[in-house]
């Protein structure tokens, strides 16, 4: 008995020495802020929340950004197929708007906090068909970054070159645990090498 309370005491003070995970009730924290100008062009997805709208993707995922006039991006998604082929859809960001009473009253500036959508561009004035887009980790060169939205649903992990070091990932899923995220639930992305 002495040794069952012995050992009992050890794992609390133990649980109580560890860093614990941030409840996902807390707001998610976005990066301070994005240079669109650097985010722009091609990251490959390394890691994922499954979810419905990548089912038929098999592997080689990509994203590739384009800083358009309108200070919009173009957002184009390729990935490869079971039966072979080449999936893509092409979709548009913006920095999020700021709104009062859901008018927006301005262009916003939060670049960390982008909307995307993939439905055609004549329903681009309907909310609904934007999507949060959350820079929620950045390297400070851009080599990796990842993607989340307020409720956690949804997380991408991104990298400019088809594999990731593994310091970067360990410190990625780190961050990710701080940040109320499971991450025994991230899907691995095959990348051909390239």
């Amino acid at each position: 008995m002495f040794h069952a309370g012995r050992a009992l005491l050890c794992a609390v003070l133990l649980a109580a020495a560890l860093p614990t995970a941030v409840h996902a009730t807390e707001p998610l924290q976005s990066v301070g802020s994005v240079d669109l100008k650097r985010y722009q062009g091609r990251w490959y997805q390394i890691a994922y929340y499954p979810n419905t709208f990548q089912k038929q993707c098999v592997g080689d995922t990509t994203a590739d950004y384009r800083l358009l006039m309108t200070g919009h991006v173009e957002v184009t998604n390729r990935c490869a197929t079971a039966n072979g082929s080449t999936s893509q859809v092409i979709g548009a960001a913006r920095v999020k708007p700021e709104k009062f009473l859901g008018v927006p009253i301005s262009k916003g500036t939060d670049t960390s906090k982008l909307e995307v959508r993939f439905a055609p561009s004549f329903l681009a004035w309907l909310d609904a068909v934007w999507a949060p887009y959350w820079v929620i980790q950045l390297a400070d060169d851009y080599r990796y970054a990842v993607v989340g939205e307020p409720n956690r649903k949804f997380l991408w992990i991104l990298s400019r070159t088809p594999t990731l070091a593994v310091a970067d990932r360990t410190a990625i899923e780190a961050k990710l645990v701080e940040q109320g995220y499971d991450v025994t639930r991230l899907k691995e992305e095959p990348q051909q090498p390239r």
